[in-house]
C-alpha cells in the first residue's frame, strides 16, 4: 500500500478481442438495473441505475488470471484542513475488515491473490489479481461490495495503523530527493491541495479523530464515486450477474459531493526552497505548473519532458551527465484532474559544484526559445512513449490498474484521447508549450528575482471532460491470444528443446495478446580461479554492452529498440550475463539480430563508460548513510565470508566505491575478450514467433561462438556462522532498519526445503496475515514493512532464512522484544494444522500464478535448462508440498530455526531516541 508517482502515455492497436466481446454482448440480456453506456477498443462501461456505480469490463481470454480493481475518486486533493493523509490512512483501514470479510489479509492468502492499494491526488484504488475461476471472481466482487460502505473503520484498528502509516511516512523521509520534491510542491502551490504530500502531515496522521475518518469514509466511499473494473479471463455475462448480485443492493448515496472550487493563482515570480539534511549526494530540481491531465497540451508536455531528460539523448542528460556536472537526470509530470506540475531533478556528487549544475539545468530549459526542439527529438520521444503504452496495454492485468489514473482525471476514455493526441504532436506543439509554461516566472527552484515586467504563464482551465469524450469511438481492438493451459504437463508438452553448438535452448510457441514474445539468453563463463579479483569488471561489462558497438552508438541502439517496440535489458553478475527481451512477433527477428550484433561487436566507448562510473558512484555514495543498505550489506558480508580475492566476495560500501573509482575501461574490455562466448549458454523463448527464424538466429550467433576460458559453476558454500549482533548509527535518518539472518545446510531438492518453505511462509513471508505482520504491524503498529525470507540453492547444500523490518528508532526495543518473542514461540510450539492447510494452498496458488505469467515462465524454463530439469520439477515440488505433515514441518522448524544461531543487524539514528514519560 504505497503512494507513488504515476506517469502514463501511449499507443496501441486492438481487434480480435473487441469482436469476441461484441458477439458475447449481442447475445446477452442485461439485468434490469444495468445500462450499457459506452464501449471503446474492447473496454465496455455499464452503470447501475439504482446507485450510479460505473462498471468497466475488459475480457482477455488469453490471460490465466483475473484482476478486479476498485477505484474511488478521492485522494489527498479532497482533504480539508487537519485532514492531510486521511485518504491514504483510510486506504490502510479498509484492509482491516468488513462484516462478510472480517480478515481480509487471510482471504488474500487463501485465494492466492496478488493485491495492493494505492492513494494519489485524485483517486484511491484497490485491486486483487487471482487465478481465473468463477469461485475466485465471486469472492473478489463480494469483497469489494462489502468494504465499499461496510468497512469497520474501528478505533482499535486506527490506534495500531496510524503508527504503521507514520512509519511509512518516516521511511520516505530517509531520502532527500523525496523530501525535496515535497518542499518544491508545497512552495509552488500556495492554496491548492496538490501542494500537500499524499502521505500527509505527521501530526494529522497521529491525531486524526476516528469520527472524522469515519465521516470521510461515508462521504467518499459510495457507489456514485467509484468505478469497478474487471480485466483478464472471465465470462462477461457471469461477471455482470455477480456485480448485479452484490452491488445492486448497495444503497444510493444520499449526499451530494460538492465540486472543487480552489484554483491555484497564476504564479507571479520564481520561487525557491532549500533543504538541509544529512546525505551523500546533492540534488537540484525545478518544477513548473502545467495544465490538467485532460488538456490537449499535455501530450506535448510529456514529449518535451522526454526530449529534455531521456538517457542518453536528452538535452539535460547531455549537458549535465555527459559533461560530468551531474550523475543522473530525470523528468516527469503529474497528470492530474486539475492543473498539475512538471518536475526535473538532477543528482550531483558531493565533490561536484551544485550551483553549476543548477545553472545548467535552468539554462538548458530556458534555451529552448533559442534552440527549438527538433523533429528528430520529438519522433524519438513519441516512439519511446508509445512503445511503453503498447507494452502495458498488451497485458490486461496491468491495464486493470492502469486505468485508475485516467478515471481520476475525469473519464477512462481520456486515456485513448491522450494517446490519439500524442500521435499528432509536432515539434511546433512542443516548442509552443515550452514557451507557454516553462518560463522563469512559472518555476520553483532558486532565489526570488524581482522583475519590472513579470512574464507570467496563464494555465488554461480544466476541459469539460464529458464533452471531450462524447461520441469517442477509439481504434480497433488488439489481437487476442489463445486460451493457454498453464499446467506443468501442458507446458512440457508444448515446449521444444534443442542445441546450437553447445548452447541449449527451449521454445514454447503460442498465440499471445498483441503477438508478444518474451525471451531470455544467459551466457555463463569462468570459474573460481579465473575470476579472481574480477568482481568489478565482471558486474560492469553487461551494462556496457548496449552502450555502443563497433558500428552503432548507444543512442542508435536505443532508438532502434524503441522503433522495434522492444524492451531489452542486459545485466551481469560474477559469472554470467543475462539478456531479457520483450517485443512483438513481426519485430522479433530484427530484435534478435540487434542483440546478436551487440553481443559480438561490443564497442565499449570511453565517454559512456565514464558516465556509467559516475552513476554507479552516486548510487553507492547515497547508500553510505542509508540504514537499509548498511544493514543488508553487513548481513551479506557476515553470512557469505568469502576471501576478498574471490569473485563471490561482498565488499563494504566503501570498498565498492574505491573499486569503481580505480577500475579501468581496458579491464572491462579485457574481461569481455577473455570470457565471453556461448560454450555454456542457455536461451528460452515464449510467445508468438517463427521457430525456423529463431533456430537460424541461434545457429548463426551461438553455434560457433566458443568461450575463451572454461566454465565451472561457482559453488554456493555453506558457512556455519555463530549468532552475533551488530549496530550501526545513521545520523538524521528518521527510519531504522532491522535484519536477522541464519545460514542453513539445505538445498531445494530436500524434503525439508518444502517443510521450511511452509514454516517461513507462516512466520513472515505470507503477507499481512503472517505471524510477524500480524504482531508487529497489525497489532502493535511498529513497522510498515516487516517479513521473513527463506532460500536454498538448487544444487549445493547452502541456504538461509532471515527477517527484516523498517521502523522508527524509538521503537527499537519494542520491535526487538516482539520479534524475539514470536520467534521463540515459533521455534518451541511450531505451527497449527489450520496454518499448515492455508499455507500449502497459498504456496500452490502462487506457483500456478507464476506459470501463467510469461515473464516468470520464460525465466523458469531458462533455469530448467541449466539445471537439466523439466517442469515436472514443479510438479514434484507441489506433490511434496501436498504431502507435508504438521509433525514434519514442526520438526524442521525445531531442527533449523534455532534462535541462538541467528545474527542481528540494526541501523538507525538511535542517539536521538527520547524516552517518553
Amino acid at each position: 500500500m504505497k503512494t507513488s508517482l504515476f506517469r502514463f502515455c501511449g499507443v496501441f492497436t486492438l481487434t480480435l478481442l473487441f469482436c469476441a466481446f461484441s458477439k458475447q454482448m449481442k447475445a446477452q440480456t442485461l439485468p434490469d438495473n444495468f445500462v450499457k453506456t459506452t464501449s471503446v477498443e474492447g473496454m465496455t462501461e455499464y452503470r447501475l441505475k439504482s446507485n450510479k456505480l460505473r462498471i468497466l469490463l475488459f475480457p482477455d481470454a488469453s490471460k490465466q488470471t483475473t484482476t478486479v480493481n476498485m477505484t474511488y475518486l478521492v485522494g489527498s486533493g479532497s482533504e480539508g484542513g487537519g485532514e492531510t493523509g486521511m485518504a491514504h490512512l483510510l486506504e490502510h483501514m479498509v484492509f482491516k475488515g468488513a462484516p462478510r470479510h472480517k480478515d481480509i489479509p487471510a482471504e488474500f492468502k487463501k485465494y492466492g491473490a496478488n493485491w495492493n492499494g494505492s492513494t494519489w491526488y485524485d483517486r484511491t484504488n484497490y485491486f486483487e489479481t487471482f487465478n481465473a475461476s468463477d469461485e475466485n471472481l465471486n469472492w473478489a466482487i463480494d469483497l469489494e461490495s462489502d468494504r465499499m460502505i461496510n468497512s469497520f473503520i474501528a478505533k482499535k484498528d486506527l490506534e495500531s495503523e496510524f503508527s504503521v502509516v507514520r512509519n511509512e511516512f518516516e521511511a520516505g523521509e530517509n531520502y532527500p530527493t523525496n523530501i525535496l520534491n515535497q518542499r518544491v510542491m508545497s512552495t509552488a502551490y500556495l492554496w491548492h491541495n496538490y501542494g500537500k504530500s499524499t502521505i500527509g502531515n505527521r501530526s494529522d496522521i497521529e491525531n486524526v479523530p476516528i469520527e472524522n475518518l469515519q465521516a470521510f469514509y461515508r462521504k467518499f466511499y459510495q457507489p456514485d464515486n467509484a468505478v469497478l473494473l474487471i480485466a483478464g479471463k472471465f465470462d462477461p455475462q457471469k461477471a455482470i450477474a455477480l456485480v448485479d448480485k452484490y452491488f445492486s443492493s448497495v444503497p444510493a448515496a444520499t449526499r451530494i459531493l460538492p465540486p472543487s472550487y480552489t484554483i491555484e493563482p497564476t504564479q507571479d515570480g520564481e520561487r525557491s526552497v532549500t533543504l538541509r539534511r544529512v546525505g551523500d549526494v546533492q540534488v537540484a530540481s525545478a518544477g513548473y505548473h502545467v495544465p490538467a491531465g485532460s488538456h490537449s497540451d499535455f501530450p506535448a508536455i510529456d514529449v518535451l519532458l522526454s526530449a529534455l531528460s531521456d538517457n542518453p539523448s536528452g538535452r539535460l542528460y547531455k549537458n549535465l551527465v555527459g559533461t560530468k556536472k551531474a550523475t543522473n537526470v530525470s523528468g516527469y509530470s503529474f497528470q492530474t484532474k486539475e492543473p498539475g506540475f512538471a518536475y526535473f531533478e538532477t543528482t550531483v556528487r558531493k565533490e561536484s559544484n551544485l550551483d553549476s549544475a543548477k545553472t545548467i539545468l535552468l539554462q538548458t530549459i530556458d534555451d529552448i526559445v533559442n534552440k527549438p526542439i527538433t523533429d528528430e527529438e520529438v519522433n524519438r520521444a513519441k516512439t519511446q512513449i508509445l512503445k511503453y503504452i503498447e507494452e502495458t496495454y498488451r497485458n490486461s492485468e496491468r491495464t486493470g490498474t492502469f486505468m485508475s489514473e485516467f478515471m481520476a482525471i475525469g473519464d477512462w476514455r481520456t486515456f485513448f484521447i491522450y494517446r490519439d493526441n500524442l500521435e499528432k504532436v509536432t515539434a511546433g506543439d512542443v516548442n509552443r508549450v515550452a514557451k507557454a509554461y516553462f518560463k522563469p516566472s512559472n518555476r520553483t527552484v532558486g532565489l526570488f528575482i524581482p522583475e519590472a515586467k513579470p512574464d507570467r504563464a496563464e494555465i488554461p482551465s480544466t476541459p469539460e471532460v464529458s464533452a471531450l469524450v462524447s461520441g469517442y469511438v477509439g481504434k480497433a481492438v488488439m489481437s487476442e491470444g489463445e486460451v493457454f493451459d498453464a499446467s506443468v504437463n501442458n507446458i512440457d508438452a508444448r515446449t521444444k528443446t534443442g542445441k546450437s553448438g553447445n548452447m541449449k535452448y527451449v521454445l514454447l510457441s503460442k498465440k499471445t495478446r498483441g503477438n508478444t514474445v518474451n525471451a531470455v539468453i544467459t551466457l555463463r563463463y569462468g570459474d573460481v580461479n579465473s575470476l579472481q579479483n574480477l568482481n568489478t569488471p565482471a558486474t560492469m561489462v553487461g551494462s556496457m554492452l548496449p552502450k555502443g558497438t563497433t558500428t552503432m552508438t548507444e543512442q542508435q541502439i536505443k532508438d532502434k529498440f524503441d522503433q522495434l517496440k522492444a524492451s531489452v535489458f542486459f545485466s551481469s553478475s560474477a559469472d554470467k550475463t543475462t539478456i531479457n527481451i520483450e517485443t512483438v512477433r513481426d519485430n522479433f527477428p530484427q530484435t534478435l539480430k540487434l542483440v546478436g550484433d551487440i553481443l559480438h561487436n561490443a564497442g565499449f566507448p570511453e565517454k559512456e563508460f565514464e558516465e556509467m562510473r559516475q552513476q554507479m558512484l552516486s548510487q553507492k555514495e547515497q547508500a553510505l548513510s542509508d540504514p537499509q543498505a548498511i544493514a543488508v550489506n553487513a548481513m551479506q558480508r557476515l553470512t557469505k565470508p568469502y576471501p576478498s580475492t574471490d569473485v563471490r566476495y561482498t565488499p563494504t560500501l566503501q570498498e565498492s566505491i574505491a573499486n569503481i573509482k580505480k577500475v579501468k575501461l581496458e579491464e572491462v574490455k579485457s574481461f569481455y575478450k577473455s570470457f565471453y562466448g556461448a560454450s555454456d549458454a542457455t536461451a528460452s523463448i515464449i510467445g508468438d514467433f517463427d521457430e525456423t527464424e529463431v533456430k537460424k538466429f541461434l545457429d548463426e550467433n551461438f553455434a560457433n561462438w566458443k568461450s575463451p576460458k572454461p566454465y565451472k559453476r561457482l559453488e554456493n558454500t555453506f558457512f556455519d556462522i555463530a549468532g552475533k549482533r551488530t549496530d550501526f548509527k545513521t545520523p538524521d535518518k528518521p527510519n531504522a532498519m532491522f535484519v536477522a539472518a541464519l545460514n542453513l545446510p539445505i538445498n531445494e531438492n530436500d524434503q525439508e526445503f518444502i517443510n521450511l518453505s511452509i514454516g517461513d511462509y507462516i512466520f513472515g513471508e505470507g503477507g499481512l496475515s503472517s505471524r510477524l505482520a500480524t504482531r508487529i504491524r497489525q497489532k502493535e503498529g511498529i513497522s510498515y514493512g516487516v517479513g521473513s525470507f527463506f532460500y536454498a540453492d538448487p544444487i549445493d547444500k547452502s541456504g538461509g532464512m532471515g527477517a527484516y523490518a523498517i521502523y522508527a528508532p524509538e521503537n527499537a526495543k519494542r520491535l526487538e522484544a516482539a520479534f524475539k518473542e514470536d520467534l521463540e514461540k515459533f521455534y518451541k510450539d511450531g505451527i497449527t494444522a489450520e496454518e499448515l492447510a492455508l499455507a500449502k494452498k497459498s504456496i500452490a496458488e502462487t506457483h500456478q500464478l507464476d506459470r501463467s505469467d510469461d515473464k516468470q515462465l520464460v525465466n523458469k524454463l531458462n533455469s530448467n535448462l541449466f539445471l537439466n530439469q523439466t517442469m515436472q520439477h514443479d510438479a514434484e515440488f507441489e506433490n511434496k508440498l501436498a504431502k507435508a505433515t504438521l509433525s514434519d514441518v514442526n520438526a524442521a522448524i525445531k531442527k533449523y530455526f534455532v534462535p541462538s544461531k541467528i545474527s542481528y543487524f540494526y541501523a538507525g539514528d538511535f542517539d536521538k531516541v527520547v524516552t517518553k514519560p
